[in-house]
């Protein structure tokens, strides 16, 4: 089952509106206007249970070898959760998953901060 249509998500400019694109089995996409942000919700079931949540980000930068060029890079973030058929129910996996969230962003994002900046 797919989520609500549109989709919203705010990476630092404001909600950006992400209209389904994509329904295919047990994945769906949804992608904004201008096709550079697209959000991806995807599970698939064989020994394991993989729900994955991904964003793909694509801008235009300067080209670091060539200066007075532009060109398209792309960026992913995405979290993989991965359980056994049995043992851990989605109240488990929810507990889970809002702690690293918790402690990733807890002190304004310091250990986000150090794990972008290599630290481990």
């Amino acid at each position: 089952m797919a989520l609500t249509d549109p989709q919203s998500i705010d990476i630092g400019a404001g909600a950006i509106s992400l209209p389904r694109t994509v329904t295919k089995g047990a994945e769906s996409s949804y992608t904004s206007a201008d096709g550079t942000i697209t959000l991806t919700l995807s599970t698939v079931v064989g020994k394991r249970k993989r729900q994955v949540i991904r964003v793909d980000v694509t801008k235009i930068t300067s080209d670091p070898f060539i200066p007075t060029q532009n060109t398209s890079v792309s960026m992913s973030t995405y979290i993989v959760i991965d359980r056994p058929p049995a043992g851990f129910e989605n109240t488990d996996a929810l507990a889970i998953l809002e702690g690293l969230l918790t402690l990733g962003k807890a002190g304004t994002s310091k250990v986000f901060k150090q794990l972008l900046g290599s630290e481990s």
